[in-house]
């Protein structure tokens, strides 16, 4: 399930379900190795809550947020079908 709101203040706000938290904590942690290219234009906030992965870009314009979120999401799906296809990471004792 994937809930996207766009607001006219310059905010998207997304919420993804996975199907356990370890997984939305796996492409959380796996998203926020690169940081934003211009983060004096566009922020980007992720958060886990149960299977959710939340994250809320804002920007100063339209164009800066759009440019940002379609290069997210680009890197959340590449990390979404990675762990699809090889599996989950293996529990470490």
């Amino acid at each position: 399930m994937i809930l996207l709101q766009v607001c006219p203040t310059m905010l998207i706000k997304l919420q993804v379900k996975y199907a356990t938290e370890q997984l939305a904590t796996v492409v959380m942690t796996a998203l926020g190795v690169d940081e934003e290219l211009q983060p004096d234009k566009v922020r980007r906030e992720m958060k886990v809550e149960g299977q959710l992965l939340c994250i809320t870009l804002t920007g100063v314009e339209a164009r800066f947020l759009r440019a940002s979120f379609n290069a997210f999401m680009d890197v959340m799906v590449l990390v979404t079908r990675t762990i699809e296809e090889f599996g989950p990471p293996k529990a470490t004792s």
